[in-house]
């Protein structure tokens, strides 16, 4: 039995309270929520976005433990060993969590948490503030500048489409079509905090 959706939010919020957290947490869970009826998982996509709701669970409280402190917060909170070893190795090579990601979703999870940052940041210097109308060679130009958005790592992006086997492009676009399709949804969520 997987938590629901009440129970992750919950158990988010346990953990942190920062907006900027919390949207992210929501972005990422509406992307992998997009991705999996995407890619043909519509039957698993709540778990995948339960993955992406709680990928940072650790992170605004324990910051130089993340990935690491995860796995006990989310056995005691009932979460399922599937959904604990999909939360930690999304750190892969980045935290002290040394778990590489084993199957698709995971790997979706991987290459996309970074990415939606960049997406993010891109989308605040637009005169809309969305993603609505950014268009991918906009976000190519931005992902190129290595001082934008510095803090989002393009070579983590760069493994997480090598990962999956996509052309770097490829996963750009899908990422901004999943955050796209997500924002409004997001934009409640956050208005609601």
């Amino acid at each position: 039995m997987e938590l629901t959706r009440e129970q992750g939010l919950a158990l988010l919020r346990t953990y942190n309270q920062e907006p900027f957290h919390l949207r992210h947490a929501f972005t990422v869970e509406a992307v992998m929520d997009w991705y999996a009826r995407t890619l043909g998982y519509a039957e698993e996509a709540p778990f995948w976005a339960m993955a992406g709701l709680l990928h940072d669970i650790d992170f605004e409280r324990w910051p130089e433990e993340h990935c690491v402190k995860a796995p006990a917060l989310l056995e005691e909170a009932g979460a399922s060993p599937a959904l604990i070893h999909a939360v930690v190795c999304h750190g892969w090579g980045m935290t002290g969590a040394q778990v590489k990601p084993e199957y698709e979703m995971e790997r979706v999870l991987f290459a996309c948490d970074e990415l939606t940052g960049l997406i993010g940041a891109a989308a605040l210097m637009r005169p809309s503030k969305s993603v609505q109308d950014m268009e991918l060679s906009s976000l190519k130009k931005k992902f190129k500048d290595k001082k934008f958005a510095a803090g989002c790592s393009r070579d983590v992006i760069r493994q997480g489409a090598e990962l999956l086997g996509w052309e770097l492009d490829t996963l750009l676009d899908r990422t901004l079509q999943a955050m796209k399709a997500g924002e409004a949804a997001i934009e409640a969520q956050c208005a609601a905090l």
